[in-house]
């Protein structure tokens, strides 16, 4: 860090494909178990969430504008199985998410974050499914969830948010998710955004920018300390 820079003092980190393993793997998983085309849920996904697109149920089930069980009604009614048939919509998303495991790894490095010192946050845009709490008041100082706060990403507001509720200038945060779009976001109020394609690249990113040994023990591979 150069210049009138102020150090970087937060580690905000995304839920899905961050602190868990991959979502395309959970997705890839969950479309051949139910039978769908994986072509034919991206081409849904697509229309839901590209850039610029304003509302979708996507974005209203991520910003708690419908329930889970609406979403998963309307998701269904888009889909067909090889045979013609819609998936079953009642338990769609559990079905969907049911692939995600902890991260090996990450969990270590949030311990670390806040044993130097650093203050952490969760910033997860929501699908209605239920996350595993146990420990997060050991790993977090504060935790924002898209469908509970009625914001998503990449929205600015909810990086905002998110820093607000840390103590913190946007400034001095580091952002940490999955999907470049969000880190993008991110960056456009100022944080700086880690794309996060692997446990071990983070690490790395993460340790070089806030000048910490972040990589975990061999052990720390799960959510609780």
């Amino acid at each position: 860090m150069t210049g009138d820079r102020r150090p970087l003092t937060g580690l905000i980190v995304d839920y899905g494909g961050v602190l868990t393993t991959s979502l395309p793997e959970a997705m890839a998983a969950w479309l051949s178990a139910e039978g769908v085309p994986a072509e034919q849920f991206g081409a849904v996904m697509r229309e839901w969430l590209a850039d610029g697109v304003m509302a979708s149920p996507a974005h209203d089930l991520e910003t708690g504008r419908i329930q889970a069980a609406e979403f998963e009604r309307v998701l269904a009614e888009r889909l067909r199985t090889a045979d013609g048939v819609a998936p079953v919509p009642d338990g769609l998303l559990t079905r969907m998410f049911a692939g995600f495991r902890a991260a090996p790894g990450m969990f270590g490095v949030l311990r670390n974050a806040r044993r130097h010192g650093l203050r952490t946050a969760l910033l997860s845009n929501s699908w209605g499914a239920d996350y595993d709490r146990d420990g997060w008041d050991e790993l977090f100082d504060a935790v924002v969830i898209s469908g509970e706060v009625g914001l998503r990403k990449p929205q600015p507001e909810i990086f905002l948010l998110t820093a607000r509720l840390l103590g913190l200038p946007p400034e001095q945060c580091v952002f940490v998710d999955d999907l470049a779009v969000n880190v993008r976001g991110a960056a456009k109020i100022g944080m700086v955004g880690v794309h996060h394609t692997s446990v071990e690249s983070s690490i790395q990113e993460l340790e070089a920018l806030f000048g910490l040994p972040l990589a975990p023990d061999a052990d720390a591979v799960g959510p609780a300390p």
